[in-house]
C-alpha cells in the first residue's frame, strides 16, 4: 500500500431508496443519469472515480480547487438531466492522506469525506476545514461556516463549511480559465513572481509578501517602456522556473523574492534571472528599518528598469510612483486591509476586516490615499453602501493622491452607476494611462466601454488583459461574454463561456438571454435551472445591481428575456 495526499470527493444520489418503491425503472435511468454527469464532470477537472458504493461516486482530485469547481458543476449540470434537480445529489469533499490499494483508496480520509456528505443536505456541497483552507484564496464561491460536528468513527470535532453562491468578479479573484498558450518573446518584458515569507508561521505574513508583489508589480507597469505580465498571471503559474515561465508568458526576465518582518526590521532578498537560459543577472540582500520599505521599492525599481529596458529617463520613474505614506504603519495597516479584501466573497466577515484595517491605515496617515479608495470598494459589498458617500470619499482619495489608477477606476465605476458616462469615460482612461499593465484595470474599463455601446473597443482592451495575462482569469472571459453579446455574437460568446472551467452567475445571465434571442427556449429554461443551482435566491432584479448600460432599454431587454426563460423578477 502506498500513501498520497488527495483531495476527496464523495457524491449521493438522495432519497433514491423511496422512489424505487413507486417508480422503480425511472428512478434507475434517473440515478443512472446523474451519476454518469458526477462522473463525467469529474474527468473534466482533472480528477478519477476510484469507487462507487450504491448511489454514490468517490473521486480523488490532486488539486483541491478543481474538486470544489468540480462538485459546483456537477451539481448544477443535473439541471439538464430530465425529471432530475440540483437537490437530487449531496456533496462532501475533504483533503487527506489516504491509503492506495491497487486503483482504491482507503482510510479514515476517505470515511469522514463520506461522513461530510451524508450530513449534508440535499443539493448542498459540505467541506472539511482542511479542504476550505487550502481553497479559500483561489475559491470560486462563498461559504458559510456550519461549526463543528462530532462525526462517527472521528475521534476529534471537524469544523465544517457550506459552500454558498459564486462571488462576483473583483480584482483578486485570478483563477485561471485555460493553460497559458506558447507566447513569443516580448522585448523589455519582466513578470514579478509572487514573494514567499521567510517566518515560522507564512500565514502571518503573507498579508506582507502579497502585498509587495502588488507594489512591484504595479510600479513597474507604471512604466511604459516595459511589459509587465500581470499579477493574476503570476498567481496561476505553477512553476518559479525562470525558463518555464518565460516560455508560458513570453517575457524576459523573471523577479523573485522573499521577505521576513523582524520587529521594526524588513529582510529582503529580490533577483532578477533571464528567462532564455535561466541565469541570474544579479540578486540583493537587503535589511532595512521597515518605515524604508517603500524606498527599497523604489531602489528595486529603478535598477530592473535599467536592467530590462536600457536607459529610461529618472523623470518617467518619478513620475510612476505612487505617492507614498507618511507613516509605515500606516502602509502595514492597508496591506492587512488588502489581505482581507481578497477575501471578500469568501466569507463576509472580511469585509469588515477590510474595511477596520482600510479606516486604521487612514487614521494612522491622513494623507495616504489608496486605503481611502479602497475602504470604498470594501464598503460596496454590504447592503448599506451610499452611492454618493462613496464617490466623495473616492472624490477626497484622488485629490491625497491623483496619480492612483485604482482610485480613477473605482471612481469610474461610480459614475457609470450614476449615468455619468462623460466623468466614468474620463476617470476610465485616466486609469489606464496610469497603469497600461494593468490586466484588471483594462478589463474593468472594457466593462465602461460595453455600457457605453463600444464593444469593438471593449474587445480591443480585453486582448490587451489577455496579452498580459494569458491564463485568462474568469473575469476577463466575463467581459469578453457580455461584449459578445452586445455585438450579436452568439456562437462566439457560447464557446467562451463554455470554456470557463465554473460558470458564473454573470456568463449563464448572458447565456441565457442570448439563447431567448435566438428563440432557443428549451436550452434557456435548462442554463436558468442551472443558474438556479449556483444560487436559489436569484432574481432577474439582480441585473440592475451589476449592469449599468447608458441606453437603459437593454438592461430592460436583458431582464425580460432571462424573466421569460424562467428567472423570476424578484
Amino acid at each position: 500500500m502506498q500513501r498520497k495526499l488527495v483531495a476527496i470527493m464523495v457524491a449521493d444520489f438522495v432519497g433514491s431508496t423511496a422512489a424505487m418503491e413507486s417508480h422503480e425503472e425511472e428512478t434507475v435511468e434517473r440515478v443512472s443519469a446523474c451519476l454518469r454527469a458526477v462522473g463525467d464532470t469529474v474527468v473534466r477537472h482533472d480528477g478519477r472515480v476510484f469507487n462507487t458504493a450504491g448511489d454514490a461516486v468517490l473521486a480523488e482530485f490532486g488539486s483541491p480547487v478543481n474538486a470544489l469547481r468540480a462538485a459546483m458543476e456537477a451539481r448544477s449540470s443535473l439541471a439538464a438531466i430530465p425529471d432530475a434537480t440540483p437537490n437530487h445529489m449531496r456533496f462532501g469533499l475533504h483533503l487527506a492522506d489516504v491509503f492506495a490499494v491497487g486503483d482504491d483508496l482507503r482510510g479514515n480520509g476517505v470515511n469522514l469525506a463520506a461522513r461530510l456528505q451524508s450530513s449534508a443536505g440535499a443539493g448542498e456541497i459540505e467541506v472539511s476545514e482542511a479542504l476550505y483552507q487550502q481553497v479559500r484564496r483561489a475559491s470560486p464561491c462563498g461559504f458559510e461556516e456550519v461549526g463543528e460536528r462530532r462525526f462517527k468513527g472521528v475521534a476529534d470535532p471537524i469544523r465544517v463549511y457550506r459552500v454558498g453562491t459564486n462571488i462576483d468578479r473583483h480584482r483578486f479573484l485570478s483563477a485561471p480559465t485555460r493553460e497559458a498558450p506558447p507566447a513569443s518573446m516580448r522585448p523589455n518584458s519582466v513578470i514579478v513572481t509572487p514573494f514567499v515569507a521567510f517566518a515560522a508561521n507564512q500565514d502571518d505574513q503573507s498579508f506582507l509578501t502579497e502585498g509587495l508583489t502588488d507594489d512591484l508589480t504595479l510600479e513597474l507597469g507604471r512604466l511604459k517602456s516595459l511589459f509587465v505580465s500581470s499579477r493574476s498571471a503570476s498567481v496561476a503559474l505553477s512553476t518559479r522556473d525562470p525558463v518555464e515561465v518565460g516560455r508560458a508568458l513570453g517575457v524576459r526576465y523573471v523577479v523573485s523574492g522573499s521577505v521576513r518582518k523582524l520587529g521594526g526590521l524588513v529582510r529582503l532578498n529580490v533577483s532578477l534571472s533571464e528567462t532564455a537560459h535561466g541565469h541570474l543577472v544579479w540578486s540583493d540582500r537587503i535589511e532595512r528599518p521597515f518605515e524604508e520599505l517603500l524606498a527599497v521599492i523604489d531602489e528595486v525599481t529603478a535598477r530592473i528598469a535599467a536592467t530590462v529596458a536600457g536607459r529610461i529617463e529618472q523623470a518617467e520613474l518619478v513620475a510612476a510612483r505612487l505617492k507614498r505614506p507618511e507613516n509605515m504603519s500606516a502602509y502595514e495597516y492597508y496591506l492587512l486591509g488588502l489581505d482581507h479584501h481578497r477575501l471578500i466573497g469568501v466569507a463576509d466577515s472580511h469585509i469588515g476586516e477590510a474595511m477596520r484595517w482600510f479606516e486604521r491605515s487612514m487614521d494612522a496617515d491622513p494623507s495616504f490615499g489608496r486605503p481611502v479608495a479602497m475602504h470604498v470598494c470594501a464598503w460596496s459589498n454590504l447592503p448599506d453602501f451610499d452611492l454618493f458617500a462613496g464617490e466623495r470619499q473616492v472624490a477626497h482619495a484622488l485629490d491625497l493622491d491623483p496619480t492612483d489608477p485604482d482610485s480613477h477606476r473605482i471612481m469610474g465605476a461610480i459614475k457609470c452607476m450614476e449615468g455619468d458616462f462623460v466623468a466614468s469615460r474620463h476617470h476610465h482612461e485616466r486609469a489606464i494611462e496610469l497603469a497600461p499593465n494593468d490586466a484588471y484595470i483594462a478589463g474593468r474599463c472594457a466593462a465602461f466601454y460595453t455600457y457605453a455601446n463600444e464593444a469593438e473597443r471593449a474587445l480591443e482592451l480585453l486582448d490587451r488583459a489577455e496579452a498580459l495575462d494569458p491564463f485568462l482569469p474568469v473575469w476577463i472571459v466575463e467581459e469578453r461574454v457580455a461584449s459578445l453579446y452586445m455585438l450579436g455574437r452568439h456562437d462566439e460568446l457560447f464557446a467562451v463561456a463554455r470554456a470557463l472551467p465554473y460558470q458564473t452567475r454573470r456568463t449563464l445571465i448572458y447565456r441565457i438571454a442570448a439563447r431567448m434571442a435566438r428563440g432557443d427556449t428549451d436550452r434557456a429554461r435548462q442554463l436558468v435551472a442551472q443558474i438556479q443551482a449556483l444560487d436559489p435566491k436569484l432574481s432577474a432584479g439582480y441585473i440592475r445591481t451589476q449592469e449599468f448600460f447608458r441606453d437603459r432599454t437593454i438592461t430592460e431587454a436583458l431582464i425580460d428575456r432571462v424573466h421569460a426563460a424562467g428567472l423570476p423578477l424578484g
